[in-house]
């Protein structure tokens, strides 16, 4: 699964030392994590373990306290999420923020509405949307105009992926974007995912099922208690080292020879919701 095509090139995120405390509770204690265009990294780690802090401070949520963030090579800050959406990072979070009164392309466009002479910009807002939902190869909607409380689960899933890369976004993170989807359309989401990666994005995948991890994963990164306990290709590790690590902070496990990922899909377990 892994692009090696990426190996040797400067990641497009990478994060060193990054802290964060709220009061006298640690929840990131200086987690360093490497995050390459073209690659789909998994962010793993069981309750309390500080995936969703992790990821509020890549989103401009929450500003860490100490530590250094590097986007293309560069240091920044990221301050808010405004400052975020302009490097080019956006997050579907799994409540998705979509509106179930509105048609997708409305949702696509909410808040960002294209405007003509004044007016909404209707067909021109309705191309674009259909650009880049066929860009993603998102084929299963009826119709863009049909009402978003309309659509199953993978479909909204969809709709909201979408959404999130039609603004020249880089890095695309997702909040358990399998959570309570069915066989099919979790099928049809691991898909919409790993063509984000094959389309040149980096894509960050928080999710508790292992399954899906290690069906579109190129790297996972394992995070226990704040700290990053496990990080690199996918192919090093198996289902049992990734339960240890996530549960425990250590494993004996050996990284995984390349047939044990063979045997991650018999693991059936769902771990680490945050």
């Amino acid at each position: 699964m892994a692009n090696t095509e990426t190996e040797g090139v400067e990641p497009l995120l990478r994060l060193r030392g990054i802290k964060k405390h709220f009061g006298a509770v640690e929840a990131l204690a200086g987690v360093d994590l490497d995050v390459p265009a073209g690659q789909v990294t998994a962010l793993l780690g069981d309750n309390g373990a500080g995936k969703s802090v992790l990821v509020k401070s890549i989103a401009g949520i929450h500003e860490p306290d100490d530590g250094e963030i590097f986007w293309q090579g560069q240091r920044v800050r990221v301050p808010s999420p405004r400052a975020s959406a302009a490097l080019g990072i956006e997050v579907v979070y799994q409540d998705l923020a979509l509106c179930d009164n509105l048609d997708v392309v409305q949702n696509m466009f909410l808040g960002r509405e294209r405007l003509s002479g004044g007016l909404l910009d209707e067909d021109e807002m309705e191309r674009a949307a259909a650009k880049t939902l066929a860009g993603l190869s998102v084929t299963t909607l009826r119709s863009i105009r049909a009402p978003v409380a309309s659509l199953s689960g993978g479909q909204r899933q969809s709709i909201a992926v979408a959404k999130a890369v039609m603004w020249n976004s880089k890095l695309v993170i997702l909040d358990e974007p399998t959570a309570a989807l069915g066989v099919a359309q979790t099928k049809q989401v691991l898909e919409l995912v790993r063509r984000l990666a094959d389309q040149g994005l980096a894509v960050i995948m928080i999710s508790h099922n292992l399954n899906d991890v290690f069906a579109v994963a190129d790297r996972v990164a394992i995070l226990h208690l704040g700290h990053m306990v496990g990080e690199g290709k996918a192919s090093e590790f198996d289902p049992q080292r990734v339960v240890e690590l996530m549960t425990t902070g250590r494993s004996t496990r050996q990284p995984a020879a390349p047939e044990a990922l063979s045997q991650a899909t018999v693991y059936s377990g769902e771990l680490g919701k945050d």
